[in-house]
């Protein structure tokens, strides 16, 4: 599931110990004066940079939904050992979701 907003991880990221308020259906932030002078470029900027992370992951996300338990791999591996289920198992979701 996609995060509504990079801002407030911006935030933290730009100054951990940063107190503020973020309203998300109007973008306001309100950022403590005695915290560090974060500027409001450096916030959106970093979070551009977060957004890009994450949406650079997104084939990692989808992987791991769809790959089957970590029991059923097991079972599956037991009994029909690892080239099969390599080829019947894992490789079908990598052609599924290439990696970026």
């Amino acid at each position: 599931m996609r995060p509504i907003s990079f801002i407030p991880n911006a935030i933290r990221s730009l100054d951990p110990e940063c107190e503020f308020v973020y309203f998300d259906g109007t973008d306001e932030i309100r950022i403590d004066k005695s915290a560090m002078n974060i500027t409001e470029t450096q916030i959106r900027t970093e979070a551009i940079r977060l957004e890009t992370i994450y949406d650079a992951q997104a084939y990692a996300r989808n992987r791991e939904e769809s790959y089957p338990s970590t029991g059923d791999q097991l079972d599956y591996i037991y009994h029909n050992g690892v080239a099969k289920w390599k080829t019947d198992m894992i490789d079908p979701v990598k052609t599924k979701y290439p990696k970026g």
